[in-house]
């Protein structure tokens, strides 16, 4: 049994304890009369956001609950909706605002907080959403609670003493993978702030390194294979470095190592208008947002090109960007986007996947992850990699070759999947070409028959998911597809080897909405095998087309 099995089985023990009628007895602590520091917080809130709080609104995720929080329980809410309210992240968006009305918006929503939630509850108490809630409350000091009365500042710092009181008795428990390090980050933010708990600071570092360890692939990718998790992993590792220095404390080397991973790794992973490409569940997280958090990083390392550990491509020639997955969905949430890609070329979104919409529909986040939902080559309308219910893989690729080859501007990257062949015996080969213009893009998919599997394929397509504001249309009696991105600035796709049509597509990639686009679609059915086993070949290029004058 892992480690992790056994601590979550501790944990769902713990949980008799935690809920019994006198726990919150044990949780008893004498006020500190202070903070001894208030840790930096430099992320900006949203003001839209903040003014939708301010008329009794909470939307996260796609959810939305009107009219005033009469409970901190609304029912039919998600467990994700609920750990974000409870997690405060959003006191940011109210000092957005600026002015009385949202700071006091902010302490009469912590004090009735206070009020209600001062007993354990399953997700207002879970490590992660505590670690949250804590960083949140202590970052926003100064902006809700240094003019509050004395009475409002005692509930708040026995509160905050309590909480964090119960993070370190729970701890390393109840929290998975991704979060480990959010948790940690609130239980080392409370000891340094607050006198006496100098144990949390070291336990939470002691975690801290071992989730760092756990987490952070050799080339700095996290192993979730998530831009969006990248960044955030980055953006916690920046906090904690931040209250070390606050406090005037050493920062440890494995978090300075951390940083300079992590901080080039997300550079990898962004088109030219910042923002992270669309893999295994991120969002278009806006450009100047992460161009603050590697500003706050510090960190000068160049982008890699390759990260054989992670399992992703970048190419860059002059405007153009490529970004390709090529590597092992992992355990956690991952999509089945193996040899999936994305491309940009200056700061217009061309080809994207579909991206990924949290919330409470498990139908989305099933058609999210599937390799359908990616610019890749799909078999018989069968996932690459065998999604389950539990977010889990029972199939997925065994075998991931990439040969990358660079002369004079000119990049080739070879590469193979054989995800497929247990219940197929096929092997998925993509090959791409680049010029050193990046005006020239060439393709090639191929599937290649190892052995029959449980049942013989029938058919193949190739999918092109396009970005909303790219319009494309059929020209040369549908031979060619035509594309036109809001610059004028358009490409032109040939495909042979198979049927060129268009299809409707949707983008979730953006502040959890819907939006309709377009793909482009080759498919075909698979032929006898030839001389070197292929039964589908089909070969593609995206030109650029000169803009009309």
């Amino acid at each position: 049994m892992s480690i992790a099995l056994i601590e979550n089985w501790h944990y769902n023990a713990s949980k008799l304890l935690y809920s019994a009628p006198g726990y919150h007895f044990s949780l008893l602590v004498r006020a500190p009369d202070d903070l001894k520091i208030v840790p930096p917080d430099a992320w900006p809130g949203n003001a839209e956001k903040g003014a939708t709080i301010l008329n009794g609104e909470f939307s996260f995720f796609g959810e939305s609950v009107r009219g005033g929080l009469l409970t901190w329980r609304p029912t039919d809410m998600s467990d994700a909706w609920l750990a974000e309210l409870h997690g405060f992240d959003w006191l940011r968006d109210l000092r957005a605002l600026g002015g009385d009305g949202p700071r006091r918006k902010a302490r009469d929503l912590v004090e009735d907080w206070l009020l209600k939630q001062s007993s354990w509850h399953d997700i207002a108490w879970r490590p992660d959403v505590i670690g949250n809630r804590l960083y949140s409350w202590l970052g926003q000091h100064d902006f809700f609670c240094a003019s509050a009365d004395d009475e409002y500042q005692h509930n708040y710092l026995v509160s905050l003493v309590r909480q964090a009181k119960h993070l370190s008795r729970a701890l390393p428990r109840g929290v998975n993978r991704d979060d480990m390090i959010l948790a940690t980050k609130g239980l080392i933010a409370a000891g340094l702030s607050i006198s006496g708990h100098e144990s949390w600071v070291s336990q939470g570092l002691k975690l801290l390194e071992r989730a760092c360890t756990q987490q952070i692939l050799p080339d700095g990718g996290h192993v979730s294979r998530n831009p969006t998790i990248q960044a955030y992993v980055l953006r916690h590792l920046v906090d904690i470095r931040s209250c070390l220095l606050a406090a005037k404390r050493e920062v440890p080397n494995f978090l300075i190592a951390a940083i300079e991973r992590t901080a080039p790794f997300l550079r990898m992973l962004r088109h030219n208008d910042g923002g992270p490409a669309l893999f295994n569940g991120a969002k278009e997280t806006p450009g100047w947002l992460i161009d603050m958090l590697l500003a706050q990083a510090n960190s000068r390392g160049r982008a890699p090109t390759s990260a054989p550990h992670s399992g992703f491509e970048r190419i860059v020639a002059n405007r153009t960007t490529i970004i390709m997955d090529t590597g092992y969905p992992a355990d956690n949430n991952s999509h089945a986007s193996t040899l999936a890609m994305e491309m940009s070329n200056g700061r217009e979104r061309i080809i994207v996947n579909c991206g990924a919409r949290t919330g409470p529909s498990e139908s989305w986040a099933q058609v999210q992850r599937s390799t359908a939902a990616h610019s890749t080559m799909i078999v018989d309308d069968t996932n690459s990699s065998d999604i389950l219910n539990g977010k889990k893989y029972n199939r997925r690729p065994s075998k991931v070759i990439i040969d990358r080859n660079e002369t004079q501007g000119k990049i080739w990257i070879n590469s193979s999947h054989d995800g497929y062949g247990p219940i197929l015996g096929v092997t998925h080969q993509r090959r791409l070409y680049v010029d050193s213009s990046g005006d020239d893009i060439r393709g090639e998919d191929t599937i290649f028959l190892d052995s029959y599997g449980k049942r013989q394929p029938h058919g193949y397509v190739v999918r092109f998911h396009l970005h909303p504001s790219v319009q494309v249309s059929l020209v040369q009696n549908g031979k060619t597809a035509l594309l036109r991105p809001p610059s004028g600035v358009g490409w032109r796709l040939i495909a042979e080897g198979g049927v060129l049509s268009l299809s409707e597509s949707v983008y979730l990639g953006s502040n959890d909405e819907i939006r309709r686009s377009e793909q482009i679609v080759v498919s075909g059915v698979f032929e006898p095998p030839d001389k070197n086993g292929a039964i589908a070949r089909v070969v593609w290029a995206l030109k650029k087309v000169p803009k009309k004058p």
